[in-house]
């Protein structure tokens, strides 16, 4: 051990030096005292001790040092100038951190005066001086002996802390481990909820209480877990959340802000068909969040025995109920699944009964022709049948269709500037006779006055018709179908209403009545028919029209309302032309090809063709289809995509490469309905597609647009 150098008092006046530095295992003494001689001293005797000596030549420079460092011990000299050491130590005990720190006052002066205010001062001793070399080393030693001691507790006390600490992680770490494994095996969100108030007792808590809202049918689960053993309360909540009247608050609390809730002097916890527990004293109660939206939450609860919850025990709790949530998210998105492929089952068997149905009728009507000659007067109801039926799963099919584009995006409406007035009463004069046939009655009003919206007149007809199909179907003879049309307030929008006294809708069923494949309950009979298709398509072509639907009824047996509300042209806007979907027929007769390998399908529109006055050929293939028309130079060539051979694509690009045929108006037959399919057959050269099967009016209102090319027929009519 080196000694301490003195430093020249005039140049280091004011000055402290930590004139030795050992290692972090020594203690640090500090040497007050203004008087050089006096601290050489005090070095000399102290060194042999091996700790850090540190000088301070004034009450001044002690407090800096004290402010930066710990100190076993302080010897302070009493008479010093500026701040004395009475003073210097009174200012030491202020500070908390050196409050405790042992003070041994060192003075000529021992009177007994002198020894009062010393130990006033917060001195542990006071030594006369000259200093006894050995007195003054036993005194040191025996503090430096304390803070050596107080340091090893200390180091003691924070490695238990970190071995606590890391096994408390170790412990909540494999408690959340075992909570995924458990929590990811639930099927549904009874089992999550019976699973989850199981895992924190007893360990996290003495109660778990889960309590999961569910918004869709209006009810929701509860589960119960305590340390007696009292486990599973699912069903029906309300009447046991009744029981448990905290909780019920809880639960409304944290489902309306979505945070942590602590509770303490809770009430007994009953429920119903069990003894009350003991009273709990603490409770924490988290949200279970999926989706950012706070769906349910959780409760833990510890009995007034127990050691009451803190804050350090929110962490786990909190990671627990996150955990949950999120688990929870994919249990209600695995159930959601679930629940649409069992619709699409119950759909697709629904599908069949419903194409099936129509069928039988045709099959029969079509063997009575054949067996009645053709001046039997039921000829014409025969006839009928097969329409009636025909339409019927031509609907079917369209609906259908109409679904996947809509869910894919791919319907694009062809928009003008049209009367709703004239839609709503046309569609209206389209089901009457349907409808009064079964027995009902229909209403209608409207205003005197032209309603001008922004839209597509063939979709909203299908929209309303929808409306009135779905009014038809689900009310029994006797009853009313009333139609009304209202401008609102301001004349922005207006309303179509279609309302009926029909057989209701269950409250359940309202927020999904839009919904695509649903339907009410139906016997196995399925009387009224139907894919569950209609009201979805209202929905989609509403809204494209930038337009709403909603459903309102006010129970089951009480008729139900369906109201659409699209937004009104202004009067001040330029006035458009309201023109017809359907133009009229031209009386032109023109030169007809057409090409299909169907026979049935190629016969019937010869034949339909031909009692309009036209001239028309068919060509079972491709190749003779070009043939044909090498030689009879069509006007309108109506021609499949599905061909033998060669495709109808490459069929009308061979047209269009020949002089003789190019200005040909070549029409595209297709089961095939998709937008990306219309776009195709345009690409090739087609100049119109048309859908599989193709009506008669259909199939005129193609010859007039034909007609309107003059470009293309002039010259070539016969």
């Amino acid at each position: 051990m080196s000694a301490i150098g003195l430093k020249n008092s005039a140049e280091h006046k004011g000055q402290a030096n930590i004139v030795r530095l050992m290692d972090s295992k020594s203690e640090n003494i500090l040497l007050i005292d203004d008087r050089p001689e006096n601290l050489m001293v005090y070095q000399s005797i102290l060194e042999e001790l091996g700790q850090n000596l540190v000088v301070a030549h004034s009450g001044e420079e002690a407090l800096k040092l004290v402010l930066k460092h710990d100190f076993a011990v302080i010897l302070l000299d009493v008479n010093m100038p500026t701040m004395d050491g009475f003073e210097t130590a009174s200012l030491i005990r202020r500070r908390k951190k050196s409050s405790a720190t042992p003070i041994i006052f060192l003075t000529a002066f021992t009177d007994e005066m002198g020894m009062i205010q010393s130990y006033a001062s917060g001195a542990v001793d006071y030594l006369p001086t000259p200093v006894v070399p050995e007195v003054l080393k036993a005194k040191v030693r025996v503090f430096i002996e304390l803070s050596q001691m107080r340091r090893q507790a200390a180091l003691q006390t924070e490695e238990r802390v970190r071995r606590e600490s890391a096994e408390a992680s170790a412990r909540n770490s494999a408690f959340l481990v075992k909570v995924s494994e458990k929590l990811t095996r639930a099927q549904s969100r009874t089992e999550l909820l019976r699973v989850l108030v199981q895992l924190p007792v007893p360990n996290l808590a003495d109660v778990s209480v889960a309590w999961l809202k569910d918004d869709e049918m209006g009810g929701g689960h509860l589960e119960c877990s305590t340390a007696m053993g009292l486990e599973g309360q699912d069903g029906p909540p309300e009447s046991k959340l009744s029981s448990l009247p905290w909780l019920k608050k809880a639960a409304v609390d944290v489902m309306a802000t979505g945070e942590i809730h602590f509770m303490d002097k809770i009430p007994s916890l009953a429920l119903p068909h069990t003894n009350i527990l003991p009273l709990l004293g603490s409770a924490i109660i988290l949200p279970l969040v999926v989706q950012g939206r706070t769906k349910g939450c959780l409760v833990l609860g510890r009995q007034r025995s127990s050691i009451a919850y803190q804050l350090d025990d929110v962490p786990l709790a909190n990671d627990l109920a996150y955990r949950a949530g999120a688990i929870l998210e994919n249990v209600m998105l695995m159930e959601k699944i679930q629940e649409a492929d069992r619709r699409k089952d119950e759909f697709l068997g629904m599908l069949a009964h419903e194409l099936r149905n129509p069928l039988g009728p045709i099959y029969n009507a079509v063997h009575l022709q054949k067996l009645l000659p053709p001046t039997d007067p039921r000829m014409a109801d025969l006839r009928d049948i097969i329409d009636r039926q025909a339409k019927h799963m031509g609907r079917l099919i369209d609906d259908l269709l109409d679904a996947t584009r809509l869910a894919h995006g791919k319907i694009l409406l062809r928009k003008e500037r049209c009367d709703l007035n004239a839609i709503v009463h046309q569609t209206v004069a389209d089901y009457r006779t349907i409808i009064e046939a079964s027995g009902l009655q229909i209403n209608v009003f409207m205003p005197n006055a032209t309603v001008w919206v922004d839209g597509d007149p063939t979709r909203l007809v299908q929209a309303i018709g929808n409306l009135l199909h779905n009014a038809h179907k689900f009310t029994k003879p006797g009853g009313a179908i009333t139609v009304r049309l209202d401008l609102k307030k301001g004349g922005s929008a207006a309303t179509v209403t279609v309302a009926d006294t029909g057989i209701g809708i269950e409250p359940k069923m309202l927020s999904c009545v839009f919904d695509v494949f649903r339907q009410a309950e139906q016997g196995l009979d399925r009387s009224r028919g139907g894919l569950g298709l209609g009201l979805a398509l209202v929905k989609g072509l509403v809204e494209l029209h930038n337009g709403n639907v909603r459903a309102a009824s006010p129970g089951p047996d009480r008729g139900a309302k369906f109201t659409i509300e699209l937004p009104v042209e202004s009067e001040k806007k330029a006035k458009a032309q309201h023109t017809s979907n359907m133009s009229a027929p031209s009386d032109k007769k023109y030169r007809v090809l057409v090409i299909e390998d169907n026979r049935d399908a190629a016969q019937s529109a010869e034949m339909l063709l031909h009692l309009e006055g036209h001239d028309v050929r068919t060509a079972p293939t491709a190749l003779m289809g070009l043939e044909f028309a090498r030689a009879f130079h069509p006007q309108i060539i109506l021609c499949d995509i599905g061909l033998p051979e060669i495709d109808g694509y490459q069929v009308v690009r061979s047209l269009r490469q020949d002089a003789s045929l190019s200005s040909a108006y070549v029409i595209a037959l297709t089961g095939y309905g998709r937008q990306k399919d219309q776009q195709q057959a345009l690409e090739a050269g087609f100049d119109l597609h048309l859908t599989k099967p193709i009506d008669y009016i259909s199939l005129r209102h193609a010859l007039t647009l034909a007609n309107s090319k003059g470009d293309k027929t002039e010259g070539r009519s016969s």
